[in-house]
């Protein structure tokens, strides 16, 4: 069972538009304006799910994200994107199962409070999507992954007025590669990240 991130989360871009203004951005929905910005904690969530036994997908979320992400939509290959997961945040709306995926037996979070994952290159695949590759380090165990990444839109938010940029985006990896190995294989193996973001521009 996993997470990131980030934020996850969780993050990401950099997409090879042409910069234009917070009005203009606002009406087209597909440019962006270079800067920095912080994930909105309360339109950040990472998904994930697994198989269980073979007989359904078990769904779970982390819902304590924070992230940095440095846009630069001219040179997408020059934007960063920082993203850290509480993971005591877990949830699955279980609360039995909470406190033991919060255990030794998975997330250890006593141990390893956060999981983090950290850019380390951006590749524009299309005018609003990029795959951010970066370093997802869980349970002290650190190795690279890669998300998938759409701009959704990017613009003034109608009801606070503020300059924000969204994203989804998705990732898929092992769970054992980075320790989290209880009752594999009966208890799927393969992870499936959904990860929604709205980042705020800082002034």
């Amino acid at each position: 069972m996993k997470p990131l991130l980030s934020a996850a989360l969780i993050s990401i871009l950099a997409f090879n538009l042409p910069q234009a203004s917070h009005a203009a951005d606002a009406k087209a929905g597909i440019a962006a304006t270079p800067g920095t910005y912080a994930l909105d904690k309360a339109h950040g969530k990472v998904t994930w799910s697994i198989s269980h036994l073979g007989f359904s997908t078990y769904i779970g979320q982390f819902t304590d994200t924070a992230g940095t992400l440095v846009l630069d939509p001219a040179k997408p290959e020059n934007s960063t994107l920082d993203v850290t997961i509480q993971t005591a945040s877990v949830g699955t709306l279980n609360p039995v199962l909470d406190e033991h995926l919060k255990s030794a037996d998975f997330f250890n979070v006593a141990k390893f409070p956060t999981a983090t994952f950290k850019s380390t290159k951006i590749i524009q695949t299309g005018p609003k999507t990029a795959k951010v590759r970066g370093d997802f380090t869980l349970l002290g165990v650190t190795k690279p992954l890669t998300l998938l990444v759409t701009l959704n839109q990017a613009g003034n938010n109608p009801f606070f007025k503020y300059y924000e940029a969204g994203f989804t985006a998705t990732a898929h990896f092992k769970r054992t590669a980075w320790g989290l190995s209880k009752y594999a294989p009966a208890l799927g193996d393969d992870v499936n990240l959904q990860i929604e973001g709205e980042f705020k521009l800082l002034k």
